[in-house]
């Protein structure tokens, strides 16, 4: 059976491959956008930015609710 299954697999191969790919490429994306280190070096360029006037108090403001929230995620994301 194991002969006969790779035979009628086979075509199906390179979408296995791209979907395996896929999912490495995701993966390694969330695991960017929920790392802390990441996330509190954001909200420091955002303090940066918000300090030196090219940063309005509203946008500053919303970009840290974003980051916190995506923060708290991120520790919850590690307890599991």
């Amino acid at each position: 059976m194991g002969l006969f299954s790779s035979i009628l697999g086979a075509p199906l191969a390179p979408l296995k491959g791209t979907v395996w790919v896929a999912e490495q490429i995701y993966q390694e994306a969330e695991r960017q956008y929920y790392d802390p280190g990441t996330i509190r070096r954001k909200l420091r360029e955002v303090e940066d930015a918000r300090r030196a006037g090219t940063l309005t108090e509203e946008r500053a403001a919303q970009l840290e609710q974003e980051l916190v929230t995506r923060l708290l995620e991120s520790t919850r994301r590690n307890k599991r």
